[in-house]
C-alpha cells in the first residue's frame, strides 16, 4: 500500500486496529489501538539494528496484533519545515512501503516526546524509568492524535465535519 491521507484511510480501512511508530535513530517506539479505535496503548520499544531486521520485527508485530494501518510520527521542525529527521523518517517509510499492504498515514509529532516526558516527570518517574518508556509512550501519544483525527472525520468530501467545531 502507500501513504494516504486521513480521509482516504477512513474509506480504505473503516475498522480495525492501528499501529503507530515513533521512528528514532536508536529506537522505534510502538503503540497500538483497540479495535474500535478509541484508545492508544504503548506496546514496546524496538532497539534499532539493521533496517531489514527492524522491518521484519515490525511486520511480525503488525501480524500478531492484526493491524489494519500504520500511523508514522513525522518529526517536523517547530516552524513546520522538514529537516534531516523528517528526511530520515520518510526514507524509512519508503523502505517500508514495498514490504506491506497496510496503508500509512503521517502524523505531525511535534512536541510528542516533550509532552510525554513532562507527564512522566509529573508522575515522578526516575530518569531510568523515563528512558525505558518514553519512546513507546510517544508512539501512543502520536496514535491517540491520529485516532482523534479519524474520529472527527465527517461526511464532507475533504474529511472535515465543521459541525464538530461549532
Amino acid at each position: 500500500m502507500a501513504v494516504v491521507d486521513f480521509a482516504e484511510l477512513k474509506t480504505l480501512v473503516p475498522a480495525g486496529r492501528l499501529m503507530a511508530l515513533d521512528v528514532g535513530t536508536k529506537t522505534i517506539g510502538i503503540a497500538t489501538s483497540d479495535a474500535l479505535r478509541m484508545l492508544a496503548t504503548p506496546l514496546t520499544t524496538l532497539k534499532r539494528c539493521k533496517l531489514t531486521v527492524d522491518l521484519a520485527a515490525l511486520a511480525e508485530l503488525a501480524k500478531k496484533h492484526e493491524i489494519k494501518a500504520l500511523a508514522i510520527g513525522l518529526p517536523l521542525n517547530m516552524d513546520g519545515t522538514e529537516g534531516p529527521r523528517v528526511q530520515s523518517t520518510r526514507a524509512f517509510v519508503r523502505n517500508l512501503v514495498p514490504l506491506t499492504d497496510l496503508p500509512i498515514v503521517f502524523w505531525d509529532e511535534r512536541m510528542s516526546t516533550l509532552a510525554v516526558t513532562r507527564t512522566l516527570l509529573d508522575a515522578d518517574a526516575s530518569r531510568a524509568k523515563r528512558a525505558a518508556v518514553v519512546d513507546k509512550m510517544a508512539a501512543a501519544y502520536i496514535l491517540q492524535g491520529a485516532l482523534d483525527r479519524l474520529g472527527r472525520l465527517g461526511p464532507q468530501e475533504d474529511g472535515e465535519d465543521e459541525s464538530q467545531y461549532d
